[in-house]
């Protein structure tokens, strides 16, 4: 019977309504983005009126949670930031110096006179000067001031391993200590590079842990990537160290346990200090930018408790003896201690400016990074290039929208109006659950969107097909309806479960711009499926109820097969393979021999877009940089029919040099400062560099990215089917995976990260297809007993065809709407999108088919099928 439950209706139109009610506020993007800064500047304690009156733009009692912009939509600045966690492990074991000189001199009777040897790994060596033979007995006493390791993988580890080599003791960190110091060296650079960039009052910057070392820091609204690096790049190491001397020679041997350091303001003059500090930053509480008795900038300080004893204890003990204030490795001042200072405050002199007083207590507040970084990416996105990717994003979304709801309607009339209502329900169900989480939406997420517009049409058009099958036995509009959802069921979740398994991989695999097509289409996936089987089939159900017709689905104005095939699939078979066995030899000879043109994602290297008022004469722009000696240069012009200024762009690509992780911020302004002087109006509306190490370990992930998901696929379609229909479905795969990396090597279209992505998303849309088949077979192996696989196989196909051609049709219609409209800087990986779908229509059909129909299947699920290796016997080559 063909009826839905009244609390189940109450559910559906429910989570429609709350959908719809979280998206509503990106509808008044500006309006919601002015209340939220507003209510939160309120709530950090400030009022006017100005405040008030941006608050009241947006009602209080609806939602404000926004789809946050990446920066290829807003602009902004992007780093990746390695933690130099090693550099944590010399000046941690430097620091043990005092503890164990002061243990082993209680000992001097036993252990005689000790001696500090220098080292260049990070461990400490003590000699034992005239009693060599104490050195075990010494290091059982250095021993005691281990410590336990706080943390759960150390539990029950000492911190410290202590040993005896001949007649020095050797401390060194223990690998326990090792790694709870990593992951408080890179918790603790995180949480100060967050306070850094939140005192500087930016708007949703992303900062994030990833991998085991590095940080992911992506700020929208500032102007450059070497601006954010000016923020947060600065180590502000501040420490208290005792003098040993002065020098006017900076290479002077200043001793085992002592370093030689320059003066901040004083020019020839350096200070021998001992290593191991007094007090450091680390036991700050508070630095404000302050002025001295003279009236000049300054900035005053104040210890913690244990800081302020320490601090307390040696100004008592050394009166009229200098010590150093160093910041960031320069003595900033070394005044001599005048009295005991107790309380743990004190205020640091210097040649300051305001501005850089403010600024030192900025960093002084914020904490001190525990170790360097090393920048591996850097991304400068300008404002303008944003601009122009939401508009470009919004056309094409608007176009691709109208071209699948025409199309619905054209071939499903009133129905394809339902399926059209659910696909508007559907998009605005993805933005309210993007609002929900606090997502970043990006270019490739909103062609992720557009795709999705594509596909979504999939699990409607896979009910209405069985729909209208149904309607054939004569079983009355009611009854067709009801066995149509019923029977498209298992197809739908094979269908987008596959999909989904590549939208998981690409997530945890990825990052950045790929996580965040992941993240779209993944929900995507889950909206659609929604809207397919719960939302259609209830405004179905609710329109049959009113209208009760004697037919549904009988018409139909647009048809892309005959309304009955019965083509033979498998009479050519020998000319499909050989087609794309040639087909693949051309991709791999291609690959072979000229590669692929990898970009700056896998090769490493820095890309420079500009804009220019006059035509790009690359002939000049090469002129110009030649001279800087940069190596492989490539500069080629962009055109974009969709913006009449984007048809003065050009890509800049500068190879990784040797020396460096990335191109430098002194190198890309050399190149900026050369173009600007053939080309004063040029405009750098983005950079991007990318060290080889990083470019090195994406081939790696890509690769594993690529096959984890074909692996993931062959296992979830062997569990769902059999293993034939499991190798079926892979070799489909690879096939397209090759002729799509073919012909990127053919053309030598650039190949980079957001290239995987689509690869994957091939992945699974070619997945999507072959399944659906595949569950027609099964069924139909189940229904025709005595048929032969051949027969079984092209009644499958021919059953399924013209949903097949429907769901590739509207996908196409999406997907070129964005390669027209969407710009240049996805126009690659919408490519291998359109490319893959075609290619992955075609393998569903005669590739995975094919395959199968070779390999043989049991026919009643228990027992081996006895025409086993003999189902080409009767068919016509």
């Amino acid at each position: 019977m063909l009826q839905i439950d009244m609390w189940k209706r109450i559910a559906i139109w429910g989570i429609v309504a709350l959908g719809l009610l979280l998206a509503l506020p990106n509808t008044f993007y500006s309006r919601v983005e002015t209340h939220n800064d507003a209510m939160k500047a309120i709530e950090a304690g400030a009022q006017s009126p100005q405040l008030t009156e941006a608050a009241g733009q947006w009602p209080g009692w609806l939602p404000s949670g926004l789809v946050n912009l990446g920066l290829d939509l807003r602009g902004g600045a992007h780093l990746l930031a390695e933690v130099q966690v090693e550099d944590v492990y010399q000046s941690r074991i430097e620091s043990m110096w005092p503890e164990v000189r002061d243990l082993l001199r209680e000992e001097r009777d036993r252990v005689g006179p000790i001696r500090l040897q220098p080292t260049e790994n990070a461990e400490l060596r003590v000699r034992l000067v005239e009693k060599p033979e104490e050195a075990e007995y010494a290091a059982s006493l250095v021993r005691g001031l281990a410590r336990p390791v706080t943390s759960l993988t150390g539990a029950g580890a000492s911190d410290i391993e202590v040993s005896a080599e001949g007649d020095q003791i050797v401390v060194r960190l223990s690998e326990a200590e090792q790694r709870a110091t990593d992951e408080r060296t890179v918790r603790q650079a995180l949480e100060i590079i967050r306070r850094r960039i939140d005192e500087v009052g930016t708007r949703e910057p992303t900062i994030q842990r990833q991998g085991a070392d590095r940080i992911l820091i992506q700020v929208p609204g500032v102007g450059s990537a070497a601006e954010l690096k000016e923020i947060i790049g600065t180590t502000a190491q501040l420490t208290f160290q005792p003098v040993v001397g002065r020098s006017q020679n900076e290479n002077e041997s200043p001793g085992a346990g002592n370093e030689v350091l320059p003066a901040l303001d004083q020019e020839g003059l350096f200070y021998i200090l001992e290593r191991a500090p007094v007090v450091t930053g680390d036991e700050l509480v508070d630095a404000q930018p302050d002025f001295d008795q003279n009236g000049r900038p300054a900035v005053s300080f104040r210890f913690d408790p244990h800081g302020a004893r320490k601090f307390g204890d040696y100004t008592a003990e050394n009166i009229g003896s200098p010590f150093a204030i160093v910041l960031d490795g320069e003595v900033i001042s070394a005044p001599v201690i005048q009295s005991h200072i107790p309380g743990g405050s004190g205020i640091i002199t210097g040649n300051f400016t305001v501005e850089e007083s403010t600024q030192l207590a900025v960093l002084l507040r914020a904490g001190a990074l525990p170790a360097g970084l090393d920048f591996l990416e850097e991304r400068t996105i300008g404002p303008e290039l944003g601009a122009d990717s939401i508009e470009a994003g919004k056309v094409a979304c608007m176009v691709a929208f109208a071209l699948v709801l025409v199309f619905m309607v054209a071939s499903y009339g009133t129905f394809g109006i339902f399926a059209n209502i659910a696909l508007i329900v559907n998009v605005g169900l993805i933005f309210g659950l993007l609002s929900m989480i606090g997502a970043t939406l990006t270019l490739p997420g909103i062609a992720g969107i557009v795709l999705t517009i594509g596909m979504a049409v999939d699990a409607n058009v896979l009910v209405f097909e069985r729909i209208r099958e149904e309607m054939k036995t004569a079983k009355g509009p009611a009854r067709a309806i009801e066995l149509g959802y019923e029977k498209a069921l298992s197809a739908i979740t094979d269908a987008n479960i596959t999909t989904f398994i590549t939208a998981v991989i690409l997530y945890a695999m990825g990052s950045g711009p790929v996580r965040g097509f992941a993240i779209t289409l993944g929900l995507g996936i889950i909206t659609s499926v929604f809207t397919a089987i719960f939302l259609t089939r209830l405004i179905v159900v609710m329109w049959f109820e009113r209208k009760r017709p004697k037919t549904v689905l009988e018409g139909r104005a647009l048809r892309l097969v005959p309304k009955e095939t019965k083509w033979d699939f498998f009479r050519r078979w020998k000319l499909s393979l050989g087609l794309s066995a040639v087909l693949i030899v051309v991709a791999a000879g291609s690959f072979l021999a000229q590669g692929l043109n990898y970009g700056i994602d896998f090769r490493g290297g820095t890309t420079i877009r500009t804009e220019a008022v006059q035509p790009v004469d690359i002939g000049a722009y090469r002129d110009a940089i030649q001279p800087l000696q940069l190596g492989d240069i490539t500069i080629t012009e962009v055109f974009d029919p969709t913006f009449a200024e984007d048809q003065n762009v050009a890509m800049i690509r500068i190879q990784a040099q040797d020396d460096q992780e990335s191109v430098s911020a002194d190198v890309i302004g050399q190149v900026e400062t050369a173009l600007q002087a053939v080309a004063p109006d040029l405009k750098f509306t983005s950079v991007e560099s990318v060290g080889p190490k990083v470019s090195g370990e994406l081939i790696q992930t890509a690769m594993i990215a690529v096959g984890l998901a074909i692996a993931a696929v062959l296992i979830y379609i062997w569990l769902r089917f059999e293993w034939q229909f499991a190798l079926g479905a892979v070799a489909a795969l690879v096939h397209d995976v090759v002729l799509t990396i073919g012909i990127f090597s053919e053309l030598q279209i650039q190949f980079d990260l957001a290239i995987i992505a689509a690869l994957l998303t091939i992945v699974g849309y070619s997945l999507n297809d072959t399944v659906v088949v595949f569950d027609r077979v099964r069924e139909n192996l189940r229904k025709y007993k005595k048929k032969p696989l051949k027969e079984i196989l092209n009644v499958s196909i021919n059953e399924t065809l013209s949903r097949t051609m429907m769901t590739s049709v509207t996908t196409l219609l999406a997907l070129l709407a964005l390669f027209a409209l969407g710009g240049d800087v996805i126009r690659g990986f919408v490519f291998a999108m359109i490319w893959g779908v075609i290619v992955g229509t075609y393998s569903s059909v005669f590739v995975a088919s094919t395959v199968l129909l070779w390999l043989g299947v049991k026919r009643d699920w228990s027992k081996p099928d006895a025409n086993k290796g003999n189902q080409f016997a009767n068919v016509d080559a």
